[in-house]
């Protein structure tokens, strides 16, 4: 199966693709290459970053914000900046604590209690990624959104943030809960607290909330709408941290239908180091067809410049998803 193949879309309903892997190996570029693709396929295309180092600004060469900004004819793109956004609430709640009197103090060591779940809430990062794919996972707006993840951890926790949030809505409800009357106080600053301070109206959006993650939960899971593409380097520690997320992805029922192989070095003559490069990938390269052998494989070369800007990512797009050759694409740009 060509790798281009690999993607299935549905009349009316977004495609969700996460790229991942390990440090360093390229996921950026293989997002923004694909992004760039599928937008140039006629696809309304959303490229989301969700790692907090982010690069994709740099990748594409365009300032991107907070809401999606417009890159080039139906591609968005947005970094999500969950620090900026975790920095403006903490300094909202000292300003109300300093503030607090009269009934607003018998909240105050609830409000402590909130504070503490806050801290020990699964990461901001993870937490403003999966709110992105709550929003565009209802709206539809687009035809494709397209991931590009933080390192493996942080992704493995984005993925199992569905079931985290069961806990954290239980948690909340507690709050809720024992607030009561002084609910509506805090009501700016507590998340889920309703406008009215009203049990019923709040439990009622907790458990529209709760509606949300199953369904989250059901289209993360769902083949036909959500994938996984990991990007390995032609290196064992990359190889096996790799093998090691895909049994984690499995366990949390996601699909991983693609590896992508990048910086792959190509034999050069009158070259030691290249051929003696070339000679140890092709050892790994053995290992990586051998472990992911339910995957489509993709491979893509080392390029001899740095792969930014539009006209760089069309160029890996060329090779990864229309099937051309290093010599079919710019000489130049791609090989030593």
């Amino acid at each position: 199966m060509k790798f281009k193949d690999l993607f299935k879309f549905k009349n009316g309903q977004t495609t969700f693709v996460f790229v991942g892997g390990k440090g360093g190996v390229g996921k950026t570029s293989i997002s923004a290459a694909t992004a760039i693709w599928m937008a140039k396929q006629g696809k309304k295309t959303l490229v989301v970053s969700t790692d907090p180092a982010h690069s994709l600004s740099d990748s594409l060469e365009a300032p991107i914000g907070h809401s999606p900004t417009l890159i080039m004819s139906n591609l968005y793109a947005v970094e999500i900046d969950p620090e900026m956004a975790m920095e403006q609430q903490q300094a909202e709640i000292e300003s109300k604590k300093s503030l607090a009197t009269g009934e607003q103090a018998m909240g105050l060591d609830l409000l402590g209690d909130q504070l503490d779940l806050a801290s020990s809430s699964p990461g901001a990062d993870e937490a403003a990624a999966f709110e992105v794919f709550l929003q565009v996972m209802t709206t539809n707006e687009y035809d494709v959104v397209v991931f590009d993840t933080a390192p493996t951890g942080h992704t493995l926790r984005l993925l199992s943030f569905p079931d985290l949030m069961d806990s954290w809505v239980g948690k909340m409800i507690k709050v809720r809960t024992k607030l009561g009357g002084v609910a509506n106080t805090f009501k700016n600053l507590i998340p889920f607290m309703g406008d009215d301070g009203n049990d019923i109206q709040s439990t009622a959006e907790l458990e529209e909330t709760k509606r949300r993650i199953d369904e989250a939960k059901k289209v993360m899971s769902d083949p036909e709408r959500t994938t996984f593409k990991m990007v390995v380097i032609p290196e064992e520690m990359s190889i096996y941290e790799s093998d090691r997320a895909m049994e984690s992805l499995a366990k949390n029922n996601m699909t991983v239908d693609g590896v992508v192989v990048n910086q792959i070095m190509p034999d050069i003559e009158n070259c030691d180091f290249c051929q003696s490069r070339h000679k140890i990938q092709q050892k790994r390269l053995a290992l990586i067809r051998q472990k992911f052998s339910h995957q489509t494989i993709a491979e893509i070369p080392l390029f001899k410049e740095e792969v930014k800007g539009i006209k760089k990512l069309e160029e890996v797009a060329e090779v990864l998803y229309e099937g051309k050759t290093p010599e079919d694409v710019e000489k130049d740009a791609i090989l030593l």
